[in-house]
């Protein structure tokens, strides 16, 4: 039975209306109040407006195509066909406001007193920690947001979004708990790991090694089989260790720090390792990175607080043969040369010989004569510093969380000063140009001690 001209019309009348309210979805540079301090790098702006604009504009295409096949060929067909073409724009549209929304929330907070620039400034660590010498990929803009949870995660660039657009920035979700301190790298840092695992197809080149180690007459090839399901997770949390040394680890058992139950919770089926052997791990990973004393004392308090004692025998011998495997396993991460690297290893192209504990606790010396330089220094390079003084017992933790505000306010505020678009969209020369060109922050109004 033909569309009857009422049930034309009120479809007719549905999509119109779908269509003005579509037409209502304005960019967000004409939406959000925020001080400029605040913004968002003008790269990751013009990626996620030009992301939303091509949206709308296929939308409203479909829309109006679906109206001029409704008042033409579509007039010959039945009544439930008409429906279901309609019922798929529908779905669309949908699509289409999830992915504003998405960025919405994201972007809404940037009109939070304080919490506006402090994102903002975590941008900027956020490039600092994803920007390699040697330019070995393009980097993709990042962009922070506040969230309710001990944990953070990552919606990475360039995957797919709810409506199958390419994702054109990375979006890193902060527990709103972790703001704000030395602590916030851990979290920050482990996210943009995944981020940089996917942009060198870290885990992939990582796996065919553990898969090598599998084979039927290899020893333990059961532990090489659980490290391999748990191995992004692993991967983020090496890049974070490279990164910002023992500030990591410990903001990993500021995380992981719950009831027994969970921390020796094993579960193949989840991407994160045991929380008690992961602090092992994290441990393990520093001091083969940065030998000292120090690690073998973190790990044997994070037993103290954990003891294993008590546990069921099978679970205890299957994380005793984990923790007995752990230097093994970190020497094969540490080794592990990558062809998008150029057959260097991460380590190598982090420089993380410049995390040493002894070099980060003569910079903290130097910065505490010259507070001024710590302004000048990378951001990762300051998280790692103040970390290493946290444990060192040199800051504390009231003066740190006053003076890592001070830190992502001048750091949002120098860059909204100095920015420009060629300098946001040139990679590395992001880190390179703002912050080595960073001057002094009394320059800008702000007390630096």
């Amino acid at each position: 039975m033909p569309v009857s001209p009422d049930i034309a019309n009120l479809l007719s009348q549905e999509a119109r209306a779908m269509l003005t309210r579509l037409d209502r979805l304005r960019p967000f540079a004409l939406l959000e109040p925020m001080v400029p301090a605040a913004g968002l790098f003008p790269n990751a702006q013009s990626a996620i407006e030009r992301a939303l604009f091509h949206g709308r504009h296929e939308l409203r295409g479909l829309m109006r195509g679906f109206l001029d096949w409704l008042a033409g060929p579509g007039l010959s067909g039945t009544a439930s066909q008409a429906q279901r073409r309609f019922a798929l724009l529908k779905l669309r549209f949908q699509a289409v406001l999830n992915e504003f929304d998405m960025f919405n929330d994201v972007i809404t907070q940037r009109s939070e007193q304080d919490n506006g620039p402090w994102l903002s400034g975590l941008d900027v660590v956020a490039a600092d920690a994803l920007a390699l010498p040697g330019r070995y990929y393009d980097l993709p803009p990042l962009i922070c947001y506040l969230d309710r949870g001990i944990g953070a995660s990552i919606r990475r660039a360039r995957t797919r979004l709810p409506g199958g657009a390419t994702n054109p920035v990375a979006i890193i979700r902060v527990p709103r708990e972790r703001m704000v301190g030395s602590g916030i790298a851990a979290s920050l840092i482990h996210e943009v790991g995944h981020q940089a695992a996917a942009l060198l197809d870290l885990v992939p080149s990582l796996r065919l090694t553990l898969q090598a180690l599998q084979g039927d007459k290899q020893p333990d090839r059961d532990l090489w089989a659980i490290w391999d399901r748990w191995l992004s997770e692993i991967v983020a949390d090496f890049f974070s260790v490279a990164r910002v040394g023992i500030a990591a680890t410990m903001g990993l058992m500021g995380v992981v720090s719950l009831p027994r139950p969970f921390v020796f919770r094993i579960d193949l089926d989840d991407p994160h390792p045991a929380p008690w052997l992961r602090v092992k791990l994290s441990a393990t990973m520093g001091r083969m990175l940065y030998p000292h004393p120090q690690w073998s004392r973190l790990s044997a308090a994070w037993e103290e607080l954990y003891p294993p004692a008590g546990l069921e025998a099978a679970k205890l011998a299957i994380l005793r043969r984990l923790e007995a495997q752990m230097p093994a396993f970190v020497s094969l991460l540490v080794n592990h040369r990558l062809a998008r690297l150029g057959g260097r290893t991460l380590p190598d192209v982090l420089q993380t010989n410049t995390r040493a504990p002894a070099r980060l606790a003569a910079l903290f010396t130097s910065w505490s004569a010259d507070p001024a330089a710590m302004y000048r220094a990378h951001p990762t390079m300051v998280f790692a510093t103040l970390g290493q003084a946290r444990m060192d017992r040199r800051l504390s933790p009231e003066d740190e969380g006053a003076l890592f505000a001070k830190l992502l306010t001048f750091w949002a505020l120098k860059t909204t000063l100095d920015t420009s678009y060629e300098c946001a969209v040139s990679g590395t020369r992001l880190r390179d140009a703002r912050l080595a060109a960073l001057g002094s922050p009394s320059a800008i109004g702000m007390n630096i001690h």
